[in-house]
């Protein structure tokens, strides 16, 4: 009779134990599952809080604010890498934000942070630059990968005459969406038949700041006589790598091409001797923002083929991956330079 109510008191507490387990997943689960009835507070997280690219964002992002509701915070590491933006994950995390919006400085890096973030009932984005898949819920993307990796070998080709030795000047080596542009202009440098006189000489790094671009830029011209041009593709470094190679007087002789604010290289476009592949940045905010509130409120559940209502912008559809893509890009030469007013 002890033994069995022995037995009967473990097999008790071990089915509160299990019970207790059991809540606590799904609480886990439901909080994950969270819908706010109305707008929320949606965090930005850029790589480098002060680039112009991603202030002009959020300046696109506080705009939609006020037209639809809901508040935006702005917070961010001053080094362009996924660890740095772990502290500032958690700390919207302990801000009880409703929604994250990040730029990866990579994959992986934060991801972890990130996904506690979702299991707290935050939801996830990011934008601009993408993270792991499973540690957002949606990617809003400027233009499409492909389009702006050939947008940019393209625009090299035409400055060029689709001759000669050329260089590309990215961020850093874990850049996402600056890799997978690399790679695009690998492969179509491989099997393309009309860029069979092109040669990629290297690829060179300018770690998200303006005086390593434009030391970069230098040691490029230097290291490589015959180079005839420099795709960067990254918003910093075009206008750094513009103006250091204008100095020394090699610009001309060596084109380049990339993305960039064009209203910072506008002289350079202007004299023939710069390209630039860009979009309306203030939008990609507004969209971002969009789309944190309608994931927030539910809205939306970030399926293929559900649309996104984004207000004056129009409407966007979600499709594999959970990317939304703002639009194409544009080749920004001495013709159309006015037209853009970042």
């Amino acid at each position: 009779m002890r033994r069995r109510s022995i037995a009967l008191a473990v097999t008790l507490a071990l089915g509160a134990a299990v019970s207790g387990c059991a809540g606590e997943d799904g609480g886990a689960s439901k909080a994950a599952d969270t819908c706010s009835s109305g707008p929320v507070t949606v965090g930005y997280l850029p790589k480098l809080g002060t680039d112009p690219y991603m202030t002009t964002l959020r300046d696109g992002a506080k705009a939609a604010a006020e037209e639809i509701g809901g508040e935006v915070v702005y917070t961010a590491p001053s080094e362009a890498t996924g660890a740095a933006q772990i502290p500032f994950v958690n700390q919207l995390i302990a801000q009880k934000v409703g929604a994250i919006v990040i730029s990866g400085s990579d994959l992986n890096g934060a991801a972890a942070a990130l996904r506690k973030a979702r299991r707290a009932g935050i939801k996830v984005i990011s934008v601009d630059s993408d993270v792991a898949t499973d540690a957002r819920s949606l990617f809003v993307n400027q233009a499409k990968t492909s389009e702006l990796g050939a947008k940019m070998l393209d625009s090299m080709a035409e400055l060029i005459g689709h001759k000669g030795e050329f260089a590309v000047l990215s961020s850093t080596e874990t850049a996402v969406n600056q890799n997978a542009w690399i790679e695009d202009m690998k492969s179509r440098l491989a099997t393309d038949p009309k860029l069979k006189d092109m040669k990629l000489v290297t690829v060179a790094y300018g770690q998200e700041k303006a005086d390593v671009n434009a030391q970069k830029a230098k040691s490029l011209v230097q290291a490589y006589p015959k180079l005839k041009g420099i795709i960067v593709p990254a918003g910093i470094g075009l206008p750094a790598a513009a103006e250091a190679l204008s100095q020394t007087g090699d610009l001309g002789r060596v084109k380049l091409t990339g993305l960039a604010p064009a209203s910072l290289i506008k002289k350079y476009i202007r004299g023939g001797d710069v390209q630039d592949i860009w979009w309306n940045v203030h939008d990609l905010g507004g969209l971002s923002y969009h789309a944190a509130q309608a994931l927030a409120q539910c809205k939306v559940k970030a399926e293929p083929g559900e649309r996104i209502p984004a207000g004056e912008l129009g409407t966007y559809t979600v499709g594999e991956r959970g990317e939304v893509v703002l639009g194409p890009a544009t080749v920004v030469t001495p013709k159309n330079i006015d037209d853009f007013e970042f």
